[in-house]
């Protein structure tokens, strides 16, 4: 299917996967547990600094190069911190460990201390921005305000060439079925009841005896490495990562794809993005100037009309056809909480 396609048509496919894995692992944590982030930008360029370094050490045993900014600081070798990151499944293992531990140890303060709400958006937001502000500095070794870039392989085969760029997207897409999948199912067992009781009422939840802490976290991490996922495969992709990708702007636009697509529906986050990064990179071909606009517009209508997203518009045709009042899925009580 993707062989049809033009290679630039293809990398943009890709790219919407990766958005749209993205927005999976936000509306995980706040269309499920009820917990808005607007720092999710911090794990997606975890996810992708990771690979830039993979990326970088794999290029250097090809090549024998040192990365540009290394050469401009002076250092004749890559900073310890580097070791083993050119073996790709050491780099997917920290990864994980990386995204996961900066997750638990946010988490754990903060569910800890009962922060929530608006309270806890904002401290998400101020960790991104702290971050951005850490990896514009050129002697942490992430490459400073230019970023890294200079792919020359990815996996071993020469970065650019169109077998490279369909698998990257093919990559990208079974990796966004196979979340959307596993979520689902994950959701539909015992500990997605749970992490809606917990949103619902997590007062009762731990009166009963469950240690809301633990579920809170367990979903909070988990949704962190899913965006670590994504970044790595939006990095390759594109060809470069700079601390753009931590900026405040990101993290907000994901929310507003998933407050579009509808949030609680797993679908109707995927949709969100693919829909509004779409027709971003269509508009921005065109007339970047008017995208700003069209992008408010949608957040208007969405608060005004549709506080359930786009994805609550089957929700009410279904009901209409009916002729009974139904909630919407995401608000339907959960029957049996207990084990």
């Amino acid at each position: 299917m993707l062989g049809g396609l033009s290679p630039f048509l293809v990398n943009v496919v890709g790219q919407l996967a990766a958005f749209a894995l993205l927005a999976l692992s936000l509306d995980l944590i706040w269309g499920y547990a009820g917990i808005l982030s607007l720092g999710h930008g911090l794990y997606f360029a975890v996810g992708g600094y990771i690979a830039a370094m993979h990326l970088l050490k794999s290029s250097y045993a090809a090549t024998g190069i040192l990365p540009d900014f290394l050469q401009f600081m002076g250092w004749s070798e890559f900073p310890s911190f580097w070791w083993g990151l050119e073996s790709f499944p050491y780099a997917l293992i920290m990864l994980c460990l990386v995204s996961g531990v900066v997750a638990f140890v946010f988490g754990y303060v903060s569910f800890r201390s009962r922060v929530g709400g608006v309270y806890f958006a904002i401290i998400t937001q101020a960790l991104v921005y702290v971050a951005m502000l850490l990896m514009f500095r050129n002697d942490t070794g992430f490459g400073g305000n230019n970023g890294m870039t200079g792919f020359a392989v990815i996996l071993g085969f020469p970065a650019g060439s169109r077998a490279v760029t369909v698998g990257l997207a093919a990559a990208s897409l079974a990796v966004l079925l196979a979340v959307l999948v596993g979520l689902r199912l994950l959701l539909a067992g015992r500990f997605g009841r749970l992490v809606l009781a917990c949103r619902d009422d997590e007062v009762r939840l731990r009166t009963l005896g469950y240690r809301t802490l633990s579920i809170k976290l367990g979903v909070w991490c988990l949704s962190a490495v899913i965006a670590a996922l994504a970044g790595m495969l939006y990095v390759p992709q594109v060809g470069i990562i700079n601390p753009r990708l931590l900026s405040p702007e990101l993290s907000i636009e994901i929310a507003v794809w998933v407050a579009i697509g509808g949030r609680g529906y797993l679908t109707g986050a995927v949709v969100g993005a693919v829909c509004v990064n779409a027709l971003k990179f269509w508009l921005t071909t065109r007339a970047p100037e008017l995208w700003p606009f069209i992008l408010s517009g949608f957040v208007v209508i969405v608060v005004l009309l549709l506080p359930n997203g786009f994805a609550d518009i089957g929700e009410r045709l279904r009901t209409v056809r009916s002729g009974a009042l139904r909630l919407p899925r995401r608000l339907r009580p959960v029957r049996d909480s207990r084990p």
